[in-house]
Parts: C-alpha cells; sequence; structure tokens
C-alpha cells in the first residue's frame, strides 16, 4: 500500500476511516527521519501489513497532531486502531517499526 501524506485536518477523518494507521511524523532537519524513509516505504508495501493504512506528515507543519500525540522529537511514529491512539513513541530503528506494526495488528480495542 502506497504511503500517504496527509496534515492535521486529513488525519482526524483517515484515523475513523481506517480501522489500523500508523503516522511517521517527520522533520526535513531529521537525520534518522531520512534513514528510515526508505525501510518505512518497503513495509508499507509487504503483504502483512496490507490491513495497515500508512501515514506520513510533518511534524512542523501539523503542531495539532503533533501536540495529540505529546510528540517529543522525531521520527516519532503513533498508531491508531478504530480512531483511538494506540500506540506513540520516537522509533530510530526497523525492528521499532515492526514492534509497533505487530502491536497494532494484535491488540483489539
Amino acid at each position: 500500500m502506497p504511503i500517504t501524506e496527509s496534515n492535521d485536518e486529513q488525519l482526524r477523518k483517515l484515523i475513523f476511516e481506517k480501522d489500523k494507521v500508523i503516522v511517521k511524523f517527520t522533520d526535513e532537519d531529521c537525520p534518522i527521519c531520512k534513514v528510515l524513509s526508505p525501510c518505512f516505504r518497503k513495509i508499507a508495501t509487504e503483504p502483512a501489513y496490507q490491513s495497515i493504512y500508512f501515514v506520513r506528515m510533518s511534524a512542523r507543519e501539523n503542531p495539532v497532531s503533533s501536540k495529540e500525540v505529546k510528540m517529543t522529537g522525531t521520527p516519532f511514529f503513533a498508531t491508531y486502531r478504530k480512531g483511538t491512539l494506540l500506540d506513540c513513541g520516537i522509533v530510530s530503528t526497523e525492528d521499532g517499526i515492526r514492534e509497533m506494526l505487530a502491536k497494532l495488528l494484535t491488540d483489539n480495542l
């Protein structure tokens, strides 16, 4: 599944339209964001994660969403299940992203 670029307003709609969503908050000055970008794109195409909607947002340009998840730096990831924030935090490795996705796939609300 391709990664959707989003903003504060669109994200509010997406998390209620889609059952499972992962959001990557990035900053253009964040070197780790750039390093993780190819792996995030690759993971988004893997069959195991096709039930998850992948979103990327600029942390600077979307202060409402950044504040809502209590973002403390970038790259910051948030997962939502049926409109509810499930997990969030700074993630700096591919394994960290996969751990969040595994929890999103297994947790039931």
